[in-house]
């Protein structure tokens, strides 16, 4: 199935700017999955899993329409370690749990990790990996955190902070993975599965 082109099963703009910004051509077909962080305890099984579902499940819908495709799966973890367990966050529910993840983050060395599974339809292979970044942030006063809360831009963000908008003042490091894996998806991983999975890519 070489030339498969290439659904992405996020809702998520920051991955379609990403995608767009590296020239990958790409139609939009997310299907809403359950995220249950709580029932893993390690970050890249639970980012791997769930960009896994995400992929399985577009993949399944269009397999059943007779449709051939690529499809590309992400989800992004925000993990703390904290005396060799981790505490895992995803998108916070509102206002409340933004300030708490923040706080909770605030003075932290924690981790970003990004799943990418790529699903070919025509026979549901599949294929995935992870990409982690290690994020140093400084200290948040507690009136810094109430000012960003209010912004919004916590909304649909992994750990509620987006490092791509004005949260980018609160980080000071960053180690291992690109900048890219932290907004949601990184493009060089993204792409070499898709090559494995026989995608429709441009030179």
């Amino acid at each position: 199935m070489a030339g498969a082109p290439i659904l992405l099963a996020s809702a998520s703009p920051r991955r379609r700017e990403l995608l767009a910004q590296a020239g990958i051509a790409f139609t939009l077909g997310p299907v809403p999955v359950v995220e249950d962080l709580e029932s893993f305890a390690d970050p890249a099984r639970a980012a791997v899993e769930l960009a896994t579902r995400k992929a399985l499940a577009a993949a399944r819908l269009r397999a059943d329409a007779g449709e051939e495709w690529a499809v590309l799966g992400a989800d992004t973890v925000v993990a703390l370690e904290r005396g060799g367990r981790y505490s895992l966050l995803g998108k916070p529910a509102d206002e409340r749990e933004a300030e708490a993840m923040l706080a909770t983050l605030s003075g932290s060395r924690h981790e970003v990790l990004t799943g990418v599974c790529v699903v070919r339809t025509h026979d549901l292979s599949s294929w995935s990996a992870f990409e982690r970044t290690i994020v140093t942030m400084r200290e948040i006063s507690p009136a810094e955190r109430a000012a960003y809360v209010a912004s919004g831009e916590w909304r649909d963000k992994a750990g509620g902070y987006a490092i791509q908008e004005s949260a980018d003042r609160f980080v000071t490091g960053l180690e291992g993975g690109g900048f890219d894996n932290v907004v949601g998806l990184p493009v060089a991983l993204a792409r070499a599965l898709l090559v494995r999975a026989g995608a429709a890519l441009a030179p």
